[in-house]
């Protein structure tokens, strides 16, 4: 039984806007829509679903944030996953384009809900995609083309190896690529000012509440501990913690662990030549580096995505050696905050939206590959529509990408991605 557990001692959870807490289900409810699980796919598929007029209930085992929601590197960053080019057998040029734009979209979705209803979590627009080697640099110059035909409206712009004093004080990128359309936030503000929004819409939120058991049918059964939900309709919205509430779903998302330091507060003097414009900024390797500076410059640097299921028992130790080869002039800077996380992993790095082929009353998302902070926030809209419409395009677009389950079952999966992983990093090391 999961017991009732804080947000993870992280800069987030120390800085957080009015953290309240929330009582648990105490009693039997009924409702349109149940929705389990209190990060950015369930908070705002209750706020699509409120916002179309659908009572709901919204079921949450630890805090609203406590998962990857509230955790995660804060990066805004266009794109639904690794490139969906390859899908086109499965959607069709067309969809392709469709998924392009989503990714671009779900951006702008996020900017709006943040401006329209005046959510205070530290959003900053610019992100720096990073080259590690001459080949990728080459690569972003087709990156920038194609989103110029895709119509992409903001700036972008290719930065040479002499030039990347500009966009980052570090000397082991080869180029990188701006783009003034992505950029940087408080992740755990965010979800935090999103639930009051639910809540102002009618949402009713029980945190501390773990779901025990689900009875199917025409009307769902979500039984808790202290109550029983009953509603025509659900949303698992779980991700890497689904474990075994839905095994046909469970087997296809793989946890995979990822880790952020942050430093103590630096003088602007040391800040503003680590990261000149006040960008996000994510490197290419299998292993990634991502980085930024806090409101109050911190540098969060996080990456180091771990298959195996164990955790660093100290992830400071384990972190810090990666900043310093970015940053060696930080030698010297303390680390205040240490904290990781899991992220839902997906065999194509692709996300996975839709609803039970055994139960068509069931609807999930799920598998964000490492860019859920944008992409959460599309698919709960068009989790939203196929609820609300009883149909989605974009659903089912979503819908027709097949996804494999992990093989090895629960016990073995890490283990065996693990030694992949190992191998395209040591493909890398030698390449």
């Amino acid at each position: 039984m999961i017991q009732s557990t804080d947000h993870a001692h992280s800069y987030y959870r120390a800085t957080a806007n009015a953290l309240a807490e929330r009582p648990a289900l105490g009693s039997d409810l009924t409702a349109d829509v149940c929705v389990i699980g209190g990060g950015f796919t369930g908070v705002n598929t209750a706020i699509e679903l409120a916002q179309r007029g659908l009572s709901v209930v919204l079921l949450e085992a630890r805090r609203i944030g406590w998962g990857a929601s509230g955790r995660n590197g804060g990066q805004l960053i266009r794109g639904i996953g690794h490139d969906v080019s390859g899908f086109a057998k499965h959607v069709g040029e067309e969809g392709v384009r469709y998924l392009e734009r989503a990714g671009i979209e779900s951006v702008a979705l996020v900017g709006e809900r943040i401006r329209e209803h005046s959510i205070d979590c530290d959003l900053r627009w610019g992100f720096c995609e990073l080259a590690n080697t001459p080949a990728q640099f080459a690569a972003f110059k087709a990156e920038q083309a194609h989103l110029a035909d895709l119509g992409y409206v903001h700036e972008t712009r290719l930065v040479g190896p002499q030039d990347m004093q500009q966009v980052v004080g570090s000397t082991v990128y080869a180029g990188g690529l701006v783009d003034m359309g992505s950029g940087h936030l408080h992740p755990l503000n965010l979800v935090l000012g999103e639930a009051r929004l639910a809540e102002s819409l009618g949402v009713r939120i029980f945190e501390h509440t773990e779901v025990l058991e689900l009875l199917h049918g025409d009307t769902v059964q979500v039984r808790c501990a202290g109550g029983t939900v009953r509603a025509a309709s659900l949303v698992l919205a779980c991700n890497a913690h689904l474990e075994e509430l839905e095994p046909r779903l469970s087997g296809k998302v793989l946890p995979a662990g990822s880790y952020i330091i942050a430093t103590e507060p630096l003088s602007e003097d040391i800040a503003t030549p680590l990261i000149p414009q006040n960008l996000a900024l994510c490197d290419q390797k299998v292993g990634l580096d991502y980085y930024r500076l806090s409101a109050d410059r911190r540098l969060l640097f996080g990456g180091a995505c771990h298959y195996s299921g164990r955790d660093p028992a100290d992830i400071a130790a384990y972190m810090q050696p990666k900043m310093l080869k970015v940053f060696p002039q930080l030698a010297q800077t303390a680390i205040e905050f240490q904290w990781g996380g899991k992220i839902g992993i997906t065999a194509n790095r692709f996300p996975q939206v839709g609803r039970l082929k055994q139960y068509p009353n069931v609807f999930y998302a799920q598998g964000y590959s490492g860019h859920g902070l944008n992409v959460t926030h599309w698919c709960a809209r068009l989790l939203a529509e196929g609820i609300h419409a009883g149909h989605s395009q974009g659903l089912d677009m979503f819908s027709q990408v097949p996804h494999m389950t992990f093989p090895g079952g629960k016990a073995l999966r890490s283990p065996l991605l693990a030694l992949g992983m190992m191998w395209f990093r040591l493909r890398e090391i030698l390449g």
